[in-house]
């Protein structure tokens, strides 16, 4: 049995898996973990993994193998993978939390099924109709939280406004602000822009006496420009703009490849600027922000991409820990209670 700080780890889940699962633990050992107290829990085949724990001495040290060989498709349905995933690489990953085993479960594999799993393991945190997926993005001025990116398709008022309660609290949790000021994306910031549902919740948070640092609508340029510390959007909308930013970081990487290896002089001026280049690459690294969260779970489950490498899960690992070690599960229950409280007294309807 595995003391201290424990995360569960779906070590089959994801598109290079397991290779890039164990590879991404050794990394954040030795370049990010140093002096952290984490141990791992890795739920997967023993033949695939001990060989690749052979070679990553100081993730052998701080792992245990629950062995299991069944695993979650990256194209299964969720219906599916809850009537065949029982003992499953992914199932064991989020059981392993909810037995007290583990304080987070870590999956780079089907979003769909991980949801699904983590609802019907852990259960909803009271007052939270739907968990909500949270991922960061970065900003000129450093990082911005934008909720939901996939879990809900459609949304009512009150579920975005408890998206902001539930954003506010993973801000303070993992990027240490006090005050993270609170955006709802719309398609322009006048007053009467948008539908029916954006401006019901618009009503409810700028009405709220909870505190919040709500600084109104906030237009998609304003979530890689830092308009807002966190975005409350629902899942269709938040995921289209993940993808449309992940692309195109992409295709800035690559023409910025080809203008730098265009010719000699450019070969030259590469090498003269290097360190400002290198600095520059590292801002605009998707990796560095990669690890989304499960938000509003009698628990924490964690989303890493399913085509990251080993760099981009050693985040999702650091994300984990930084929340392991944080009192968020317990500042979102006196959030939601506050929340609730105020429906009550005003007759906020939904």
């Amino acid at each position: 049995m595995l003391d201290g700080l424990v995360i569960s780890v779906d070590a089959m889940g994801g598109d290079d898996a397991p290779g890039v699962v164990i590879k991404g633990l050794e990394y954040f050992l030795k370049h990010e973990g140093k002096g952290r107290r984490a141990r791992f829990l890795l739920h997967g085949d023993k033949a695939q993994l001990d060989p690749l724990l052979a070679k990553a001495p100081r993730t052998r040290e701080r792992s245990e193998i629950v062995h299991t060989e069944k695993v979650i498709a990256m194209d299964d349905k969720p219906s599916q993978a809850l009537r065949r995933g029982k003992d499953s690489s992914m199932w064991n990953a989020v059981a392993g939390v909810k037995a007290g085993r583990a304080n987070i479960a870590l999956s780079a594999g089907n979003t769909g099924a991980l949801m699904a799993m983590g609802k019907l393991q852990l259960r909803m945190k009271q007052g939270v109709q739907r968990p909500a997926l949270a991922a960061s993005w970065p900003n000129p001025n450093g990082i911005s939280v934008v909720l939901d990116v996939g879990a809900n398709v459609d949304v009512d008022a009150a579920q975005l406004t408890e998206f902001a309660v539930l954003g506010e609290a993973y801000y303070k949790a993992i990027y240490k602000k006090d005050d993270p000021t609170i955006g709802l994306l719309n398609v322009g910031t006048e007053e009467q822009k948008g539908n029916a549902v954006i401006r019901a919740a618009h009503e409810r948070l700028s009405q709220s006496q909870l505190g919040l640092n709500y600084v109104g609508y906030v237009e998609g340029n304003d979530i890689s420009m830092g308009g807002a510390d966190v975005v409350v959007t629902d899942g269709f909308t938040g995921n289209i703009a993940l993808k449309t930013a992940e692309g195109t970081a992409k295709l800035i990487g690559t023409f910025f490849n080809e203008a730098l290896k265009g010719n000699l002089w450019s070969k030259f001026t590469t090498s003269l600027n290097s360190l400002a280049l290198f600095r520059l690459k590292r801002r605009i690294d998707p990796r560095r922000v990669n690890g989304a969260v499960f938000l509003g779970l009698n628990g924490v489950v964690i989303k890493s991409h399913g085509g990251t490498d080993h760099v981009g899960y050693a985040n999702a690992v650091n994300i984990a820990i930084g929340l392991a070690e944080s009192d968020f599960l317990e500042a979102i229950d006196a959030r939601m209670d506050a929340l609730h409280d105020e429906d009550d007294n005003i007759g906020f309807i939904v």
